[in-house]
């Protein structure tokens, strides 16, 4: 089995980010304190740091908020995006004009530091069902613009991704049920509308309602707010509808994959992952992902 490559930031969309994020910073007179304090042609050189346990991602975006403010400053990482940070590891050194170097750190830490945390926080959730075969995925509760970032972080981390919007698969929740046409009503209709490569995924909030899904045959049925034993019971319920035994139940590509989400938290996905179910969603590794404590420290010679 090989390993799938991994996500890669669309330089296009990176250099946009970061130079919005620069400009929101540097105002309508740039950086008066550096201006202020240090003479043209003074030279820095800096590290960052990692001063906590966690997982890099985010590197390209503190290179473009470096390369950006003065394509002078040379950018040179240690890591790459996915690897594992202890205290006291160098991410990357930087050196070049000392006004530009100061200019450009906070948003190359914002950046670096907010996308560590997801990813460090993922890692944290995905490490707890490594012995099973379900998957964490992230959702589409993002911060506002920053949601292909967020989710390229989760990826990083060992998590999966949801769908980006509401134009990339069809997901048909509680309230779309309560003013259309019922569970299978709803996943026909969907049928129907849907091209051929957009997948169909339903919630469900009872076994009952999951059996009405099976027998429409969705892509993917979202079981939601179910606790360990009736997730176990979902488990068993498609297995028969399937016609499958429990080993041959968890290859079998005809049947319909199951999603658990609702009370989410690194205590509970242990017990959930090991229901059987093949993806677990949350909002926790995006919108609770405290930061990482990075630092840049200028060498003094």
């Amino acid at each position: 089995m090989t390993t799938p490559y991994l996500p890669v930031l669309s330089p296009l969309m990176v250099e946009d980010q970061v130079r919005a994020a620069l400009s929101e910073d540097l105002g309508r007179a740039g950086d008066i304190t550096s201006q202020a304090t240090i003479a043209p042609g003074v030279v820095a050189r800096a590290e960052l740091n990692a001063r906590e346990d966690g997982v890099v991602a985010g590197l390209d975006l503190a290179r473009a908020a470096f390369r950006l403010m003065d394509p002078a400053i040379h950018f040179e990482a240690f890591v790459k995006d996915g690897d594992r940070l202890h205290p006291g590891t160098v991410i990357a050194r930087v050196s070049g004009p000392a006004r530009a170097v100061l200019s450009a750190e906070r948003v190359a830490l914002n950046f670096l530091m907010h996308l560590c945390g997801v990813a460090t926080h993922t890692a944290r959730f995905a490490d707890e069902i490594a012995h099973t075969a379900a998957k964490v995925c992230c959702t589409r509760k993002t911060i506002p613009g920053l949601r292909a970032l967020e989710k390229y972080a989760v990826r990083m981390g060992g998590g999966s991704s949801h769908r980006y919007g509401l134009d990339d698969a069809i997901l048909i929740k509680d309230n779309h049920i309560a003013v259309s046409q019922g569970v299978a009503g709803a996943i026909h209709a969907a049928r129907a509308f849907a091209g051929h490569l957009v997948k169909v995924e339903v919630e469900v909030t009872t076994l009952e309602e999951l059996e009405e899904a099976l027998e429409a045959q969705p892509d993917v049925i979202l079981l939601d707010n179910m606790g360990p034993e009736l997730l176990r019971r979902a488990v068993e319920i498609n297995r028969d509808c399937a016609g499958l035994t429990d080993t041959s139940y968890a290859a079998d590509p005809r049947r319909v994959k199951l999603e658990a989400s609702g009370n989410v938290n690194l205590k509970t996905i242990r017990a959930i992952a090991e229901t059987g179910v093949d993806y677990i969603s949350t909002s926790k590794i995006t919108m609770a992902a405290p930061t990482l404590d990075i630092g840049l420290d200028v060498v003094v010679s």
